[in-house]
């Protein structure tokens, strides 16, 4: 079954990605510039993300672009910054309602695509250099963004024991960048960002919607012009293997300790191992039947939650969970013992099946939303792969326990890190 029919082509120095698809009554343009990820420009980039999408040249105050957005029956023009294993992606994107629904002849898709275009081509600048007022602004709001990392203790949890897993590895440097280089950040220096954003990126332009492949072709080729061939960034994957787990510890005024415990599998996305190890990680911790929620959250009451996730462009496997100070010793032995009896094949077929059609669903549900869709098709993007989507289906579907059990022994504990209540230590 093909469940998504997408059309490629290369157009002025990008991909142009196509589904054309009646599944939605929006239209998204989702562009995409990505390039390996560095510690003195990854607060730079991320600054750039919220200024281009606050102000262009026409409109060149916040009120006045959402007026803009608003006669285009509601739109939205937003951006945000990603980590994906040892690249940072920065994302534009314009989500507006499908001029097959309204009556007047004028296009409304049409004008939500040439936005797109005038944000990253026509920026609002003062010479060659960013609007300093802007700049401000959004510096600002960078820096709240930042700050608030420190009061989710969830996330902050999960970034300190990346810190101390990957240190000295581009996949520990922050995806939003460092308040410490914010103040050194001129307009002109921003631009000068900016120029090697549209030069090295590696980019890519999705539209999903109800859309004519010809006449879209056409206002990309006339709207879009990165005066440069196109780019391609390698997908880099750092393999290692872990000599000696370590532990860290450290304290905050937290009423809850957060207990985070990362492994290398060395497994990635492309990898002939990677449905298996989407398949280990649903049985060990991904969904309600796992080993962690039934053994650490329910029968033995430890956590508050309980979970692993994957990081399937860095070969990475995350557990975290919320406990009470004093079971951090208890918790951590039974996560151990959980690993073991998956290394010993201590799972049924009944497990695995129920595992299996839940992540199947997982990638259906996210065929309904065009976002999600996008963020599926861009895997294909980054491993370098043009393998139909039901190629996922079919691998998961042929993971066999054994698979499973290899996948469960390739799993080396890197680093546990607790967050614990002061004068705990």
């Amino acid at each position: 079954m093909n469940f998504v029919k997408e059309s490629r082509q290369s157009i002025n120095g990008m991909t142009l990605h196509t589904v054309q698809t009646s599944k939605f009554k929006t239209v998204t343009y989702y562009l995409q510039f990505r390039s390996p990820i560095q510690r003195d420009t990854v607060t730079q980039r991320s600054l750039l993300s919220g200024v281009l999408k606050s102000a262009t040249k026409a409109s060149p105050t916040i009120k006045e672009l959402n007026q803009r957005l608003d006669d285009l029956y509601g739109a939205t023009l937003s951006s945000f910054v990603q980590k994906k294993g040892n690249d940072l992606v920065i994302s534009f994107y314009v989500n507006g309602v499908n001029d097959r629904y309204l009556s007047q002849s004028e296009s409304i898709s049409e004008k939500s695509l040439a936005l797109l275009a005038e944000a990253i081509f026509q920026p609002l600048l003062n010479g060659e250099a960013f609007d300093e007022g802007m700049v401000n602004q959004e510096k600002r709001a960078l820096k709240n963004r930042i700050e608030a990392l420190f009061d989710d203790k969830m996330r902050f949890a999960s970034q300190r024991l990346i810190d101390s897993m990957c240190e000295e590895e581009p996949f520990s440097i922050h995806t939003n960048g460092y308040i410490e280089d914010l103040d050194a950040i001129t307009p002109a220096s921003l631009y000068q960002t900016y120029q090697d954003m549209l030069k090295t990126d590696e980019i890519d332009l999705f539209v999903v919607g109800d859309v004519a492949s010809e006449d879209l072709v056409q206002s990309v080729s006339s709207l879009f012009h990165f005066e440069r061939e196109k780019v391609e960034h390698p997908f880099n994957v750092e393999r290692k293997t872990v000599s000696e787990p370590k532990v860290v510890k450290e304290q905050q005024d937290v009423e809850q300790g957060k207990l985070n415990i990362g492994y290398r599998t060395n497994i990635v996305m492309g990898d002939a191992d990677y449905y298996a190890s989407q398949v280990f990680n649903g049985l060990f911790g991904g969904y309600a039947h796992s080993k962690l929620f039934m053994n650490v959250r329910e029968k033995a009451s430890l956590a508050y939650y309980c979970s692993s996730r994957t990081e399937s462009y860095k070969g990475l496997l995350i557990v975290m969970s919320g406990i009470e100070f004093e079971n951090y010793d208890k918790a951590v032995t039974i996560i151990d013992e959980q690993l073991g009896k998956m290394r010993q094949g201590e799972f049924n077929d009944l497990e695995i099946k129920q595992t299996k059609a839940l992540l199947a669903n997982g990638i259906l549900e996210g065929l309904d939303n065009p976002f999600s869709l996008i963020d599926i098709l861009y895997n294909q993007v980054l491993v370098k792969e043009s393998e139909p989507l039901d190629a996922y289906f079919k691998g998961i579907e042929a993971v066999t326990k054994e698979d499973v059990v290899k996948v469960a022994e390739k799993v080396q504990k890197d680093t546990t890190y607790f967050l614990e209540g002061k004068g705990k230590l």
